[in-house]
């Protein structure tokens, strides 16, 4: 059988971690090949060894049956490789045509020849209904337009393997939609895909064959059409895993948060980041915020937990009128946050699991006396907590949070703020970035807090997390709450609607 790639026992190691142990990959010419994993499974590392951004220790790489050495990006490309990043790298104050040629310019006379670089990049575009502008500022694009100008870039260096890392992690449903069908033109066309994922609908939908990666191992490579999700699910996580969120239906009582009119203006332009919010938040309830990025719901959480001052309107907590007072405050009456930053918000990357785990009350007289901390005391209850929350890292309570993966960074988070036993915990993109096991677990951890009386806010950008696990979903778009729904009612397309603002109502 003839590969257009062949890696072969590819090892790369990093302090203290083997991210890819003697690992093989074979992708066939004008296939799409999911590289499927959990998070830190070695996925994104394996590819950019391929991409020439990591040397391996060990390992070769073979292109149409020839040995190559890949030392950079732009061998890469010469081989005809090139790679979507999950975070894309984009100019953001350059147009859609000068990202697209940005390193491979025509130039004579030292003139940029723009005449022909526009022509080739719109019969790019129309060839592959890629549909876009190219005097738009990529500041001004939507991050779906954003992500056809990063194939645009691939396609316009003539490259015939595409390598996409996450590709769908900020998308609408119709936006994912239409990447899966400009992902099979490209493979009509003659392209071949390498589709890194831990999302089984997507493999599913598009993917001809599988690599599964656990624990920077290789698993196994099946054929996507023989294997269910549940088998793909099992394979990468090597247990069985529920699939459904297990849950009863909700038991709302009082309300315990309830905004009005809230608006935070905008540092930069006129337009405000949150625009006249008003909701009402009950006790036993999971109450979900959903929108594309970038719509306002990082500044509403701000507000809410004190991060960012609010220009008008009032937040309202147990009573009483909590929308000047500190962050501190807002804890100590019983405020929980899951920031959507963990490294920014949620950890100090460089402190152990222990000290990150007492962020929140290393100066109550658990773990301090008259100003000098108990060492013991810290330790304890790290070792308490990492049992119990089953966080993994290499030295358990003296491991760095830095040398973590984002699962456990996560899980280290989720157990710090739910031992403050809050009555509202606000939830932010809580399983980003995580794979199916990582995601079971927190998704549980939440419906048991809603099942104890518990008022839930969760902000997520995941449409099957928002159907899956909210009892009640608001839709934010440009700062505006414009639609509310019933998850058991609602469709995944009919949110994308409200999502896009294509669809609104007038909220009460």
């Amino acid at each position: 059988m003839e590969y257009v790639i062949e890696m072969q026992g590819i090892t790369k190691i990093f302090p203290g971690i083997i991210a890819n142990d003697n690992i093989d990959l074979k992708v066939r010419k004008g296939e799409i090949h999911a590289l499927l994993g959990e998070n830190g499974a070695g996925k994104s590392t394996l590819m950019s060894v391929l991409f020439g951004l990591y040397k391996p220790e060990k390992g070769k790489i073979i292109i149409n049956g020839e040995e190559v050495s890949i030392k950079n990006p732009n061998d890469a490309n010469r081989y005809g490789i090139g790679m979507v990043h999950q975070h894309f790298k984009l100019v953001h104050n350059f147009t859609v045509l000068e990202n697209v040629i940005l390193g491979v310019e025509s130039v004579k006379y030292g003139h940029l020849l723009m005449d022909e670089a526009r022509k080739k990049v719109i019969e790019l575009s129309q060839k592959y209904s890629l549909f876009i502008e190219p005097d738009a500022l990529i500041s001004d694009i939507s991050v779906g337009m954003q992500q056809r100008v990063e194939i645009l870039k691939m396609l316009y260096r003539e490259n015939d393997l595409l390598i996409f890392d996450e590709p769908t992690a900020v998308l609408t449903p119709q936006e994912i939609d239409e990447l899966m069908k400009i992902m099979k033109d490209l493979v009509a066309e003659g392209k071949t895909i390498i589709f890194i994922t831990h999302k089984l609908n997507e493999i599913k939908a598009v993917a001809d064959r599988v690599t599964i990666l656990r624990k920077g191992k290789y698993v196994d490579t099946v054929d996507v059409s023989l294997s269910s999700k549940e088998t793909l699910s099992e394979l990468m996580v090597g247990r069985k895993v529920l699939l459904e969120v297990e849950k009863t239906a909700a038991q709302p009582k009082e309300i315990v948060l309830e905004v009005k009119h809230l608006v935070v203006k905008s540092k930069t332009h006129g337009k405000n980041k949150v625009n006249d919010v008003s909701f009402k938040l009950h006790r036993g309830e999971i109450l979900c915020i959903a929108g594309i990025e970038g719509n306002g719901q990082t500044d509403l959480v701000y507000a809410l937990t004190g991060l960012e001052k609010v220009s008008s309107g009032e937040i309202i907590y147990k009573g009483e009128d909590i929308t000047h007072r500190s962050i501190r405050y807002r804890n100590l009456k019983g405020m929980a946050h899951i920031p959507e930053d963990r490294h920014k918000h949620g950890l100090v990357l460089d402190y152990n699991v222990a000290e990150n785990l007492i962020l929140q009350d290393y100066y109550t007289n658990k773990f301090q006396t008259k100003g000098f901390l108990k060492f013991k005391k810290i330790y304890e209850n790290a070792d308490e907590l990492i049992e119990r929350y089953d966080i993994r890292s290499g030295s358990g309570a003296r491991s760095i949070a830095r040398s973590m993966s984002g699962g456990n960074q996560q899980k280290a988070i989720v157990a710090r703020e739910l031992e403050t036993h809050p009555d509202v915990l606000i939830a932010v993109q809580p399983t980003r970035g995580l794979d199916v096991g990582a995601i079971e677990y927190i998704h549980k951890i939440l419906i048991e807090q809603r099942d104890k009386g518990k008022a839930i806010l969760l902000v997520s950008l995941e449409l099957s997390e928002v159907m899956s696990v909210s009892d009640r979903i608001l839709v934010i778009y440009e700062g505006e709450l414009v639609g509310q729904a019933d998850p058991a009612v609602v469709s995944q397309q009919e949110l994308g609607l409200y999502m896009s603002g294509s669809k609104r109502e007038v909220l009460e």
